[in-house]
Protein backbone atom coordinates (compact mmCIF):
# COMPACT_ATOMS: atom_id res chain seq x y z
CA UNK A 1 0.00 0.00 0.00
CA UNK A 2 1.15 3.51 -0.71
CA UNK A 3 -0.87 5.18 2.04
CA UNK A 4 -0.18 5.24 5.77
CA UNK A 5 -3.46 3.97 7.14
CA UNK A 6 -4.54 4.49 10.74
CA UNK A 7 -5.42 1.38 12.74
CA UNK A 8 -9.14 2.11 12.07
CA UNK A 9 -9.71 2.96 9.14
CA UNK A 10 -32.36 -1.01 -24.96
CA UNK A 11 -29.50 0.97 -26.44
CA UNK A 12 -26.98 0.00 -29.08
CA UNK A 13 -24.70 -1.04 -26.25
CA UNK A 14 -27.14 -3.59 -24.90
CA UNK A 15 -26.53 -7.22 -25.91
CA UNK A 16 -30.05 -8.60 -26.53
CA UNK A 17 -29.29 -11.85 -24.70
CA UNK A 18 -28.54 -10.00 -21.50
CA UNK A 19 -32.03 -8.76 -20.89
CA UNK A 20 -34.44 -11.52 -21.70
CA UNK A 21 -34.85 -14.72 -23.64
CA UNK A 22 -37.00 -14.20 -26.71
CA UNK A 23 -39.42 -16.84 -27.97
CA UNK A 24 -40.23 -16.38 -31.66
CA UNK A 25 -43.86 -16.99 -32.44
CA UNK A 26 -44.70 -19.87 -34.75
CA UNK A 27 -45.09 -19.38 -38.52
CA UNK A 28 -48.47 -18.04 -39.40
CA UNK A 29 -48.68 -15.91 -36.27
CA UNK A 30 -47.92 -12.19 -36.19
CA UNK A 31 -44.17 -12.87 -36.57
CA UNK A 32 -43.26 -10.80 -33.52
CA UNK A 33 -40.98 -11.87 -30.66
CA UNK A 34 -42.52 -12.14 -27.26
CA UNK A 35 -40.46 -11.32 -24.23
CA UNK A 36 -39.62 -14.17 -21.88
CA UNK A 37 -37.81 -14.18 -18.61
CA UNK A 38 -34.49 -12.53 -17.85
CA UNK A 39 -31.49 -14.76 -18.50
CA UNK A 40 -29.14 -16.06 -15.84
CA UNK A 41 -26.52 -13.66 -17.22
CA UNK A 42 -28.82 -10.72 -16.56
CA UNK A 43 -29.28 -11.77 -12.94
CA UNK A 44 -25.54 -12.23 -12.45
CA UNK A 45 -24.86 -8.70 -13.71
CA UNK A 46 -27.72 -7.39 -11.58
CA UNK A 47 -26.33 -9.12 -8.50
CA UNK A 48 -22.90 -7.59 -9.15
CA UNK A 49 -24.56 -4.19 -9.48
CA UNK A 50 -26.41 -4.46 -6.17
CA UNK A 51 -23.35 -5.76 -4.32
CA UNK A 52 -21.14 -2.98 -5.66
CA UNK A 53 -23.84 -0.46 -4.81
CA UNK A 54 -23.78 -1.68 -1.22
CA UNK A 55 -19.99 -1.13 -1.13
CA UNK A 56 -20.52 2.56 -1.88
CA UNK A 57 -23.55 2.93 0.38
CA UNK A 58 -21.83 1.24 3.32
CA UNK A 59 -18.84 3.55 2.94
CA UNK A 60 -21.20 6.52 2.98
CA UNK A 61 -23.09 5.46 6.12
CA UNK A 62 -19.97 4.33 7.97
CA UNK A 63 -18.23 7.64 7.31
CA UNK A 64 -21.38 9.62 8.10
CA UNK A 65 -22.35 7.96 11.36
CA UNK A 66 -19.09 6.41 12.58
CA UNK A 67 -20.32 2.83 12.71
CA UNK A 68 -17.09 1.56 14.21
CA UNK A 69 -15.61 -0.11 11.14
CA UNK A 70 -13.42 2.05 8.91
CA UNK A 71 -14.67 5.06 10.88
CA UNK A 72 -14.45 4.91 14.67
CA UNK A 73 -17.53 5.61 16.76
CA UNK A 74 -17.84 9.31 17.50
CA UNK A 75 -15.67 10.25 14.52
CA UNK A 76 -18.42 10.30 11.91
CA UNK A 77 -19.27 13.21 9.65
CA UNK A 78 -22.26 14.12 11.79
CA UNK A 79 -19.96 14.23 14.82
CA UNK A 80 -17.77 16.86 13.21
CA UNK A 81 -15.29 14.46 11.63
CA UNK A 82 -14.05 14.90 8.08
CA UNK A 83 -14.46 11.97 5.68
CA UNK A 84 -11.48 12.91 3.49
CA UNK A 85 -8.87 13.96 6.02
CA UNK A 86 -7.78 10.50 7.17
CA UNK A 87 -7.07 9.20 3.70
CA UNK A 88 -5.74 12.33 2.03
CA UNK A 89 -3.43 13.38 4.86
CA UNK A 90 -1.90 9.90 4.88
CA UNK A 91 -1.06 9.88 1.19
CA UNK A 92 2.66 9.24 1.32
CA UNK A 93 3.78 8.87 -2.27
CA UNK A 94 2.90 9.76 -5.85
CA UNK A 95 2.76 12.83 -8.08
CA UNK A 96 -0.32 14.23 -6.31
CA UNK A 97 0.90 13.77 -2.74
CA UNK A 98 1.12 17.49 -1.90
CA UNK A 99 -2.14 18.23 -3.74
CA UNK A 100 -4.02 15.61 -1.77
CA UNK A 101 -2.57 16.98 1.48
CA UNK A 102 -3.91 20.43 0.59
CA UNK A 103 -7.38 18.97 -0.08
CA UNK A 104 -7.53 16.99 3.17
CA UNK A 105 -10.42 18.09 5.37
CA UNK A 106 -11.65 20.80 2.99
CA UNK A 107 -15.42 21.19 3.17
CA UNK A 108 -15.81 21.07 -0.62
CA UNK A 109 -13.80 17.83 -0.78
CA UNK A 110 -15.88 16.25 1.99
CA UNK A 111 -19.16 17.16 0.30
CA UNK A 112 -18.09 16.02 -3.17
CA UNK A 113 -16.75 12.74 -1.82
CA UNK A 114 -19.79 11.94 0.29
CA UNK A 115 -22.31 12.97 -2.37
CA UNK A 116 -20.37 10.81 -4.81
CA UNK A 117 -20.54 7.78 -2.51
CA UNK A 118 -24.26 8.27 -1.88
CA UNK A 119 -25.19 9.03 -5.49
CA UNK A 120 -23.22 6.14 -6.97
CA UNK A 121 -24.50 3.76 -4.31
CA UNK A 122 -28.14 4.71 -4.86
CA UNK A 123 -27.81 4.57 -8.64
CA UNK A 124 -26.30 1.09 -8.54
CA UNK A 125 -28.73 -0.41 -6.05
CA UNK A 126 -31.74 1.06 -7.87
CA UNK A 127 -30.36 0.29 -11.34
CA UNK A 128 -30.76 3.82 -12.71
CA UNK A 129 -28.38 6.40 -14.20
CA UNK A 130 -25.69 3.73 -14.55
CA UNK A 131 -23.76 5.66 -17.20
CA UNK A 132 -23.46 8.70 -14.96
CA UNK A 133 -22.54 6.45 -12.04
CA UNK A 134 -19.86 4.78 -14.16
CA UNK A 135 -18.27 8.10 -15.11
CA UNK A 136 -18.29 9.60 -11.62
CA UNK A 137 -17.30 6.32 -10.00
CA UNK A 138 -14.39 5.85 -12.39
CA UNK A 139 -13.14 9.36 -11.62
CA UNK A 140 -13.35 8.66 -7.89
CA UNK A 141 -11.53 5.33 -8.25
CA UNK A 142 -8.82 6.95 -10.39
CA UNK A 143 -8.14 9.58 -7.72
CA UNK A 144 -8.00 6.95 -4.98
CA UNK A 145 -5.63 4.85 -7.11
CA UNK A 146 -3.36 7.87 -7.47
CA UNK A 147 -3.54 8.40 -3.72
CA UNK A 148 -2.23 4.91 -3.07
CA UNK A 149 0.07 4.98 -6.13
CA UNK A 150 0.68 1.20 -6.45
CA UNK A 151 3.68 1.57 -8.86
CA UNK A 152 5.86 2.89 -6.02
CA UNK A 153 8.10 0.44 -4.17
CA UNK A 154 8.94 3.02 -1.52
CA UNK A 155 7.11 5.88 0.14
CA UNK A 156 8.41 9.44 0.23
CA UNK A 157 10.20 8.73 3.52
CA UNK A 158 12.03 5.76 2.01
CA UNK A 159 10.05 3.04 3.78
CA UNK A 160 8.57 0.14 1.83
CA UNK A 161 5.23 0.92 0.24
CA UNK A 162 3.93 -2.64 0.76
CA UNK A 163 2.24 -2.41 -2.64
CA UNK A 164 1.06 -5.87 -3.67
CA UNK A 165 0.76 -5.07 -7.38
CA UNK A 166 2.40 -2.23 -9.36
CA UNK A 167 -0.70 -1.55 -11.44
CA UNK A 168 -3.88 -3.44 -10.60
CA UNK A 169 -5.79 -2.61 -7.43
CA UNK A 170 -9.42 -2.96 -6.43
CA UNK A 171 -9.95 0.65 -7.53
CA UNK A 172 -9.29 -0.28 -11.16
CA UNK A 173 -11.40 -3.42 -10.85
CA UNK A 174 -14.32 -1.40 -9.51
CA UNK A 175 -13.95 1.13 -12.35
CA UNK A 176 -14.06 -1.57 -15.03
CA UNK A 177 -17.05 -3.24 -13.38
CA UNK A 178 -18.88 0.10 -13.26
CA UNK A 179 -18.30 0.60 -16.98
CA UNK A 180 -19.41 -2.95 -17.75
CA UNK A 181 -22.63 -2.59 -15.75
CA UNK A 182 -23.50 0.59 -17.64
CA UNK A 183 -22.63 -0.94 -21.01
CA UNK A 184 -24.99 -3.89 -20.56
CA UNK A 185 -27.80 -1.90 -18.90
CA UNK A 186 -27.55 -4.05 -15.78
CA UNK A 187 -30.32 -2.10 -14.08
CA UNK A 188 -33.05 -3.75 -16.14
CA UNK A 189 -33.08 -6.93 -14.04
CA UNK A 190 -33.68 -6.59 -10.29
CA UNK A 191 -33.81 -2.84 -10.75
CA UNK A 192 -35.70 0.15 -12.09
CA UNK A 193 -33.68 0.45 -15.28
CA UNK A 194 -36.52 -0.12 -17.73
CA UNK A 195 -38.84 2.33 -15.97
CA UNK A 196 -36.01 4.86 -15.76
CA UNK A 197 -35.29 4.52 -19.49
CA UNK A 198 -38.92 5.38 -20.32
CA UNK A 199 -38.82 8.76 -18.60
CA UNK A 200 -39.02 11.62 -21.14
CA UNK A 201 -35.92 13.31 -19.71
CA UNK A 202 -33.88 10.13 -19.96
CA UNK A 203 -35.13 9.38 -23.47
CA UNK A 204 -34.08 12.88 -24.52
CA UNK A 205 -30.65 12.60 -22.87
CA UNK A 206 -29.26 9.11 -23.35
CA UNK A 207 -26.24 9.86 -21.15
CA UNK A 208 -28.67 9.69 -18.20
CA UNK A 209 -29.48 6.09 -19.05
Amino acid sequence: MAVHQPAHHGSSLDPPALHRDHDISAPGADGSAKAGRFTARAYIFASARVLLGFVFLWAFFDKTYGLGYATASGKGWIDGGTPTEGFLKNVAVGPMESTFHSWAGAAWADWLFMLGLLGIGLALTAGVALRLAAVTGTMMMALMWMGEWPPARHLSDGSASMSTNPFVSYHLVYAVVLMALAAVSAGDALGLGRLWARLPLVRAHVWLR
